[in-house]
């Protein structure tokens, strides 16, 4: 049973929602305000966590900043409709993804499989534990990245779409198709996440030694990973 950590100081929503996700099979913990939120974030494991932005003691953003100091639990943003700015600030510190309330009960947890999924990757028969692909090494089942022989911390986003753009090295990877098999949903018009997703990987990863860049933009298509 996955365990979710809610954040939000609706108690009205937040019981809605907990009966919801628990008949949903998931186990859900309440947190009011954002201090109660960290503390239990950092005390206990939990496969996901719902954090709402506008938060009583510390908002949504400084709890995800004090979190992805000491851990890259999953994290999906609760933020309010149309409020571009705060989806932006969110994927920039570290949110897995972000929904707009008012949502729907199908959508969410349907956001909430997704990020489950793909943060929980297993290798299959065909696919070694360890995979090397020039300087980096991933390891699939405890979602861990060296690259030159350093440990590079991602969250699971991150690792999903770096072990998506490497497996397919020197191929055009289509923003669709990564939308869809790394944020488990279509790409919509204006919906920056994936950008930023590339962009946050970008930054952890070292510059390699023969100076070229590791992925290649390639405008309104998508993106190539330079082996």
């Amino acid at each position: 049973m996955s365990r979710i950590l809610l954040i939000d100081d609706d108690l009205g929503l937040s019981e809605l929602l907990a009966q919801l996700l628990e008949l949903e099979g998931f186990e859900l913990t309440l947190a009011h305000d954002g201090q109660a939120g960290l503390n239990l974030a950092l005390q206990q494991t939990f496969d996901l966590i719902l954090l709402d932005v506008m938060l009583p003691k510390l908002n949504g953003f400084e709890v995800l900043r004090a979190l992805r100091t000491k851990k890259q639990t999953p994290v999906l943003m609760l933020t309010a409709r149309g409020d571009e700015i705060d989806r932006v600030v969110g994927l920039e510190i570290g949110a897995d993804d972000y929904l707009p309330k008012p949502f729907n009960d199908r959508e969410l947890v349907a956001r909430i499989r997704a990020i489950i999924r793909r943060t929980n990757i297993k290798p299959n028969d065909n696919i070694q534990t360890i995979q090397s692909f020039g300087d980096l090494s991933l390891d699939p089942a405890r979602q861990e990245v060296h690259c030159q022989e350093l440990l590079i911390i991602l969250t699971g986003t991150e690792f999903s779409l770096l072990f998506e753009l490497v497996q397919h090295a020197g191929e055009l990877a289509s923003k669709e198709t990564l939308s869809e098999k790394v944020l488990g949903k279509k790409l919509m018009p204006f919906d920056r996440s994936l950008d930023m997703h590339l962009s946050n990987l970008r930054k952890k990863m070292p510059e390699r030694i023969d100076g070229r860049p590791r992925v290649k933009t390639i405008r309104g298509k998508g993106y190539i990973w330079l082996p």
